[in-house]
C-alpha cells in the first residue's frame, strides 16, 4: 500500500517541480537603458528656497525603476521658510501624501514637472503661479534627518531627472560676473 502512494504521487511531484519556476537569490536585472528624453531647459528663475540654499543631498538616480536612490535634491532652509515655484506653471497637486505636505506643479510650456515637500500649501489644484511666487511654507519634517530641509524634484512622465538642470548658470553659479569701480590712485 505504502509503494502505491509514493508511486501515485511521483507524477504529480514531478510537474510541480517543473512548472514551479525557479528562485534565484540574485537581483532582477536592471532595466534596459531608456533613450535621453529632451534635454531639460534651464528655464528656472528663482531657487525653491533662498537665494543658494546649500544642497544637503544631491540628486542620485535609481539605477532601477524601483531601486534605491535620491529621486531630488535635498535644500536647507528652517521651517517656516517660503517655498516659491521655480519656475510659471499651474498646480497639479496641493496636500497630503503619507502625512506630508506635497505640491507639484506643471512647467509651463514643457513636458517636466516639479514637486516640493514637506510643504504646507498657500495654493490649490489648478492655481496659475509664476516664477518665484510663493506656492507654501517650509513644514518640519525628518526627510532629512535632524536638519530641516526642502526635497525638491523634477519629473518628465515617471523619470526622475535632476532638478539643479532646471537653473541656469547665473543662478546656479552665484550670478553673473560684476565689475567694480576701481578706486583712484592716491
Amino acid at each position: 500500500m505504502r509503494y502505491v502512494t509514493l508511486w501515485t504521487a511521483l507524477p504529480l511531484v514531478l510537474a510541480a517541480a517543473l512548472l514551479t519556476p525557479l528562485a534565484w537569490a540574485d537581483a532582477p536585472p536592471p532595466a534596459p537603458p531608456t533613450a535621453p528624453g529632451p534635454r531639460v531647459p534651464a528655464l528656472a528663475r528663482a531657487w525653491p528656497v533662498g537665494t543658494r540654499p546649500p544642497v544637503l543631498r544631491g540628486w542620485r538616480p535609481p539605477p532601477t525603476v524601483y531601486g534605491p536612490g535620491h529621486r531630488g535634491v535635498d535644500l536647507a532652509a528652517p521651517p517656516g521658510s517660503p517655498v516659491r515655484a521655480v519656475a510659471p506653471g499651474r498646480v497639479l497637486f496641493a496636500g497630503r501624501v503619507a502625512g506630508r505636505g506635497v505640491i507639484s506643479l506643471e512647467v509651463r510650456g514643457t513636458d517636466l514637472r516639479t514637486t516640493y515637500e514637506p510643504v504646507r500649501a498657500s495654493v490649490g489644484a489648478g492655481d496659475e503661479v509664476g516664477a518665484g511666487e510663493v506656492v507654501g511654507t517650509l513644514e518640519a519634517g525628518a526627510h532629512c534627518g535632524p536638519a530641516p530641509c526642502v526635497h525638491w524634484g523634477l519629473l518628465r512622465g515617471g523619470t526622475y531627472l535632476d532638478p539643479l538642470s532646471l537653473l541656469p548658470p547665473w543662478l546656479l553659479n552665484g550670478g553673473p560676473s560684476r565689475l567694480l569701480p576701481v578706486p583712484p590712485a592716491a
